[in-house]
């Protein structure tokens, strides 16, 4: 017998496309200053964070986005010490940040207070006290205006944005102006990387390669890769921007190595084997790559639907 639910949450992963999951609890629903929040459990996703009708993360595959997005560009730096945060409500990039003890502060700036309170309260799973640990400094401020203001300079820095959608908060922080900020706010031998969108057949050419065209102006080497995620409906894309250092280069003995020098643990996705796996890209992804040309900038913003 199949089990009939009353109430189920519908999110357009394109205008062709809708997920269904079925709603076993509302935490909660309303509006901060900035967006549209929800706080749901899902039926096979477990407890996740929804921004404007988009799932952030859900408790069953988050660790899939989040170990793939933080955990390439940090091993890619040799030493890293002190790591920038743009986003990221619910503490789970920060909580990655910090499974590596070489770094010594993690400093964390989301401008939805709301946001992040909520998700302290309804998504322990998610941060895992990473808030309280001495190393985090969490910062509720516009990130560009928090780079603008700063002297500080960071070895990595992860922007962890909700997608651009058009009004939303996080809109201008895909663009060339603001990129170009975060790599002023670079050591010598930094980089960053960024969530940069749906990547599956149907979807990839909404933001991926205009994301990556845009970061390719700026610093020298560019790199993408790819990590599946149930809960988003298809592959997730994510670029880094460096100014020295190739994360696709790194080796799987070297990173098996650095993996227990850095004493990480509790990985569930990314390994030493894993890694060289996430920059395989497909065939189609290179030649979107290749053939794009747009360059986002203030005056021509892109958005998802």
């Amino acid at each position: 017998m199949v089990e009939t639910h009353s109430q189920w949450f519908a999110e357009s992963i394109n205008p062709d496309l809708i997920q269904l999951s079925s709603i076993k609890a509302t935490y909660y629903s309303g509006r901060s200053n900035y967006q549209k929040v929800e706080v749901l459990e899902l039926g096979g996703f477990g407890r996740c964070l929804v921004l404007d009708g988009k799932t952030q993360s859900t408790e069953s595959d988050e660790f899939m986005y989040h170990e793939a997005l933080v955990h390439p560009a940090l091993m890619a730096h040799p030493n890293p010490k002190k790591v920038f945060i743009a986003g990221g409500g619910e503490g789970a990039t920060l909580r990655e940040t910090l499974r590596h003890v070489l770094v010594d502060s993690v400093t964390m700036v989301d401008i939805d207070k709301e946001v992040v309170d909520l998700c302290k309260q309804y998504l322990p799973n998610h941060h895992q006290n990473s808030f309280n640990n001495p190393k985090t400094t969490l910062i509720h401020q516009d990130a560009k205006q928090f780079l603008q203001d700063t002297a500080d300079t960071y070895d990595v820095a992860i922007l962890d944005l909700p997608d651009p959608l058009e009004g939303g908060p996080a809109a201008t922080l895909y663009t060339q102006t603001f990129l170009s900020l975060v790599k002023s706010r670079l050591s010598e031998n930094g980089l960053f990387v960024m969530q940069s969108g749906a990547c599956g057949p149907t979807n990839y050419h909404e933001v991926f390669p205009a994301i990556h065209n845009t970061v390719e102006t700026l610093f020298p080497i560019t790199e993408c890769y790819q990590v599946y995620v149930p809960s988003f409906a298809g592959p997730w894309s994510f670029v880094i921007g460096s100014k020295t250092h190739s994360a696709i280069q790194l080796q799987e003995n070297y990173l098996k190595e650095e993996i227990l020098r850095r004493k990480i643990e509790g990985l569930r996705m990314y390994d030493e084997t894993s890694h060289s796996g996430l920059f395989a890209l497909p065939k189609y992804l290179n030649e979107a790559i290749n053939a794009e040309d747009r360059i986002i900038t203030e005056s021509t913003p892109i958005y998802i639907i």
